[in-house]
């Protein structure tokens, strides 16, 4: 694929270690360039977000993460019955063990990947986790856009343009689970197989517990 490769953008470092290197590879491999572009923008935006907020956090584990938060999504790294953001996670964890890192940094990223949808957990836990979760907030729905200068926001979306984003990325997520519609049950992507699948029918928690086998 044609991608954009940049040692800076808005002022933020992008990481050139061996390790994101590697990471962003294995993007370019088994990725596409629309999700590529959404993954650099998520770590810019997260970035930023962390300075603004003068966080403390590792660039690199959070590039990483950036690079894996959607792999789930996609053929190689996906799975028959897990969420695809387990899969992009575990794919992540693995990746970082065959460098050696250590197990609480493996952890940080299962956690900061895993946990990128989970509205009303993320932004309480790690840095690392709240950001990633900041930027895939801003990249896909907005939130905190007032916060974005308009001259980041160009410099950004002209390196990794964004490209019908609002139209393309809902069809990206459901190609992601959509031989899988059952793990999206008491997360939000539930909302994209509804929306993607005529008269479809979500699991719902209540009717769980009133046709639990307990007889009373």
């Amino acid at each position: 694929m044609s991608v954009t490769t940049l040692k800076s953008v808005a002022g933020i470092t992008i990481p050139d270690s061996t390790i994101a290197n590697q990471a962003t590879e294995l993007l370019l491999t088994h990725g596409t360039e629309f999700i590529y572009n959404h993954s650099l923008r998520v770590f810019l935006f997260a970035s930023l977000n962390g300075r603004r907020d003068n966080l403390k956090y590792d660039p690199e584990l959070l590039y990483v993460s950036s690079v894996f938060h959607d792999l789930g999504l996609v053929p190689h790294y996906s799975s028959p019955d897990k969420r695809f953001e387990v899969d992009g996670a575990n794919a992540a964890r693995d990746f970082l063990k065959s460098h050696g890192l250590p197990k609480e940094s493996l952890q940080l990223v299962w956690d900061t990947i895993a946990l990128h949808t989970t509205i009303g957990i993320a932004e309480h836990k790690e840095a690392e986790v709240a950001l990633m979760y900041s930027g895939v907030g801003l990249d896909v729905m907005g939130e905190g856009y007032e916060n974005l200068s308009e001259l980041n926001r160009n410099e950004i979306i002209t390196a990794y343009p964004r490209n019908d984003f609002k139209n393309k990325i809902i069809p990206t997520f459901f190609s992601g689970f959509e031989h899988k519609t059952e793990t999206t049950f008491g997360n939000i992507k539930s909302d994209v197989c509804a929306f993607m699948i005529p008269n479809f029918h979500q699991k719902n928690f209540c009717d769980c517990i009133l046709h639990s086998p307990w007889s009373e």
